[in-house]
């Protein structure tokens, strides 16, 4: 087995790739550290953080956030509305902008320069929810003490400080750790690293992305996933030869059925993009200028590209934090309901955290906006008041794409609930269509595309309520309208 392949291999069988799109699985005892018991109270977490801080030379620095991603925006704008951020917020983050809502990087900071790409300061969290674009200067105002560009790059728990990779030591009261995740990469050896190969994370990632796009003449995009689909939406805005390459037998297996994915596999075909499936990747040839020129697959044959996008997933940014405990399973920092971790005072928030999710009894680690969000607002404010429910999280996940000007047609979907049990498919994606997850007689997830606002509203609530609904019905209905009042009607029963 080649190198590429085993790497591949490794992906598809981890249980962020292989359990629901949710990235969950049963419940595990295989933590490296035990999880702190659930009588461990606010106040508790309470008193740490104001002993601690009172000794501080700087109180800018009563709480710590490490990340500078969608979760860190939110946390901060929860510390203004309850009042506990000026002169006590410190950020680190290790890119130079203030935090912004990631997914535009692989949707409209991509789009050709002629058709409106979204640049910042447009996206700074939190417009993505409708709230106030948090702009360096909002954080300025609201005294938050901003370290751009110095990762940590050390913890020392008893001390309760924080090294940078410039060496600067900070001494923390409570720490909030929202990390997120690095993409994966592929190995250098086989040519991850050659000039023309790009993978997707970062604002610094997505410029120079669009650099090469400018000067592209054949794309590929290796990886049939969210990252994969938009970013060859993306290309085909600049008109550009693109391929998609993936090991499975077809689009975003994690979450679509075969006859889904193809309903969408034949939308991009109509754009011009074409699909190498099932295959896996030798390595990644260069020309003599050292630039990539091709990707050879394992059966010999070869794919000229002069722009490789590789998107193959993440990895939770444990480092240097696996000393907290880590989650064996699903991956990530092990934490409870509330974020805690299993050191008091220390919390883990977004795409980082292992946390249990409540509504199917088992742990997650979710990659999506939406929980970055969430989190973070749930964390803080059971650090910063009385609250003590647990997180409840409803698994969201939506993607939109051919969003630029002069797309003949714009595509956007939504899906609630957990993807198990059988499917029901309705409607001809004309453009709407509808799938609906069912086990054991009850609803348990459904997706819809291009649906009206009051069809997507009601989304979540099938998905949390989990009614018992008629199955028979649902694949006998005439229209997506009709199964969702079929739907709406099993709410009420």
């Amino acid at each position: 087995m080649s190198s590429v392949r085993r790497f591949m291999a490794s992906l598809s069988n981890c249980p962020s790739l292989k359990h629901g799109v949710s990235q969950w699985c049963p419940q595990s005892s295989s933590l490296t550290r035990t999880q702190p018991s659930s009588s461990i109270g606010f106040r508790t977490f309470r008193r740490s953080y104001v002993v601690a801080s009172s000794a501080f030379a700087n109180e800018n620095r009563e709480f710590v956030i490490v990340g500078g991603g969608n979760s860190a925006g939110y946390a901060a704008r929860t510390f203004v509305e309850h009042g506990m951020a000026d002169g006590r917020l410190c950020i680190v983050s290790k890119e130079a902008y203030a935090p912004y809502e990631r997914p535009a990087l692989t949707k409209g900071y991509l789009f050709p320069l002629d058709k409106k790409p979204a640049r910042l300061p447009g996206f700074h969290t939190c417009v993505g929810s409708g709230g106030e674009r948090q702009t360096p200067e909002w954080y300025k105002e609201k005294g938050i003490e901003m370290l751009y560009g110095d990762p940590v790059a050390d913890i020392d728990i008893e001390k309760q400080t924080l090294t940078t990779n410039s060496g600067k030591l900070l001494k923390y009261g409570s720490l909030i750790v929202a990390t997120g995740c690095t993409a994966s990469r592929f190995p250098e050896k086989i040519g991850g690293n050659l000039p023309g190969v790009h993978y997707i994370r970062e604002v610094a990632d997505a410029d120079a992305l669009v650099s090469s796009l400018e000067k592209a003449r054949k794309v590929a995009v290796v990886g049939g996933g969210y990252i994969g689909m938009e970013v060859a939406a993306a290309a085909v805005g600049w008109k550009l030869d693109t391929t998609i390459i993936f090991p499975e037998n077809h689009l975003l297996q994690r979450l679509f059925t075969p006859s889904l994915a193809q309903r969408y596999e034949e939308l991009y075909q109509e754009n011009g993009v074409k699909f190498v499936k099932g295959v896996s990747i030798k390595n990644l040839e260069s020309g003599a200028d050292g630039h990539v020129a091709a990707i050879k697959l394992e059966d010999g044959s070869t794919i000229d590209a002069d722009t490789v996008i590789i998107g193959i997933g993440a990895k939770p940014a444990v480092s240097p934090f696996g000393s907290l405990g880590l989650n064996s399973t699903v991956g990530g920092i092990q934490v409870d309901g509330q974020f805690r971790t299993s050191i008091p005072g220390i919390f883990a928030i977004g795409d980082v955290a292992a946390f249990p999710l409540k509504i199917y009894d088992r742990m997650a680690r979710v990659e999506h906006v939406d929980h970055a969000r969430q989190s973070a607002q749930h964390c803080i404010k059971a650090l910063l008041s009385a609250q003590t429910h647990n997180y409840d999280y409803l698994p969201y996940f939506y993607s939109r794409v051919f969003e630029y000007e002069g797309s003949p047609r714009k595509v956007w979907w939504q899906f609630f609930g957990d993807n198990v049990g059988e499917t029901v498919e309705v409607g001809n994606f004309d453009p709407k269509i509808a799938t609906f997850w069912i086990e054991s007689g009850k609803l348990k997830g459904v997706l819809l595309e291009s649906g009206s606002p009051e069809e997507f509203e009601l989304l979540p609530k099938l998905a949390r309520s989990q009614p018992v609904v008629d199955k028979a019905k649902l694949q006998n209905a005439s229209s997506v309208e009709q199964a969702f009042d079929i739907a709406r009607s099993s709410l009420q029963g």
